[in-house]
């Protein structure tokens, strides 16, 4: 029998809703065909979220990540890593706590220290709080993504959010949004969209479909940042400035690359087929329209680190947690991805 990948799943916050989509998303079928996934949490908020959604799994659990190295995936067993102190038991469900943000980054630099270390083969994430995150003090980090780079040591890095083919059949590897700017306020924006920044996100997506999802010559489609696309400068001369600039050096540089198209028509145009992989200027301008197309099955990629890391494209949804209806079919997605990348 060939050996499945193992993939550590880290808890995420353990006040919202990543134990019970991790708990959910483990029952499922898919994912033991795929992988082994070893979870990296607290053993007492497993059992809990258990409990929640009337599941029969039992636990197993590991001193190390290397001592689950052998195992094969059980059905009805959720394998895990004990990560968090006790204290984050008496923190109220739902809520913003230093105590969970710190037993979410301990999770994250654990499986880090894994995946680097070639114990595991990839990392799947549930949702963290940057509220939390920054209430523990590491106030360095807008999220995830900066994270791993941190922990990777690289500075060209990027998040993809992705569709699987299934989701958009007319893109035979999937359609995946590529940023230039992430977590950081809009106003921030335009200062921080430079030709090199623009290229270097076409670099990545293009890389990510070719190496990551297997297709020979991906197309990438290049979002203008202002509406009509600038109107030749009426509306704006970013375009001319700085986006068109970075498509013809991604062309001379062999990339299929083309734009600045606008956004409205430009998703529209990917989720027919048009191109593989989209590059967006800003967070809410890939993830709204990507969204749209396939809320629950999104899955967000991080492109750059050594390593795989995929996650959920949700947040811990702390109005929803620990009330048993979580949607857990984007960490089923998520994991998913994670064993197809890492089997390229």
């Amino acid at each position: 029998m060939l050996q499945k990948p193992l993939l550590a799943v880290t808890m995420g916050d353990p006040a919202g809703v990543g134990p019970e989509v991790i708990v959910k998303a483990l029952a499922d079928p898919r994912v033991g065909e795929c992988c082994v996934p070893l979870v990296f949490g607290h053993p007492e908020v497993l059992r809990q979220a258990i409990a929640l959604v009337g599941s029969s799994a039992s636990l197993v659990g590991f001193g190390s990540p290397t001592d689950a190295t052998e195992r094969q995936a059980e059905a009805d067993t959720i394998y895990y890593v004990h990560v968090g102190d006790d204290e984050i038991l008496d923190v109220a469900h739902g809520t913003v706590d230093a105590r969970t943000g710190q037993a979410a980054y301990d999770a994250i630099n654990l499986a880090v220290d894994a995946a680097l270390a070639g114990t595991v083969d990839g990392i799947v994430t549930a949702p963290i709080s940057k509220a939390a995150l920054h209430a523990a003090g590491h106030t360095q980090y807008p999220g995830h993504t900066e994270l791993l780079a941190d922990r990777c040591g690289v500075d060209d890095f990027a998040m993809m959010l992705y569709l699987p083919p299934e989701e958009v059949p007319p893109c035979p590897a999937g359609l995946g949004v590529v940023h230039v700017t992430l977590h950081m306020a809009l106003r921030e924006v335009f200062g921080n969209l430079t030709t090199d920044a623009i290229l270097a996100k076409c670099r990545l997506a293009a890389r990510v479909m070719r190496d990551g999802f297997g297709l020979d010559e991906p197309r990438i489609g290049v979002c203008a940042l202002n509406p009509h696309a600038g109107e030749d400068g009426l509306f704006g001369d970013e375009e001319q400035q700085f986006i068109r600039p970075a498509v013809e050096r991604a062309q001379a540089a062999g990339i299929d690359a083309q734009g600045p198209f606008p956004t409205d028509t430009l998703m529209g145009r990917a989720r027919d087929g048009e191109f593989d992989a989209v590059v967006a200027m800003y967070h809410d301008q890939g993830h709204i329209a990507l969204k749209l197309l396939g809320m629950h099955r999104a899955v967000n990629v991080t492109l750059g680190p050594p390593i795989v890391r995929t996650s959920v494209a949700h947040g811990t949804a702390f109005d929803r947690a620990w009330q048993g209806t979580a949607e857990s079919s984007g960490l089923v997605a998520a994991i998913q991805a994670a064993a197809r990348l890492v089997g390229s």
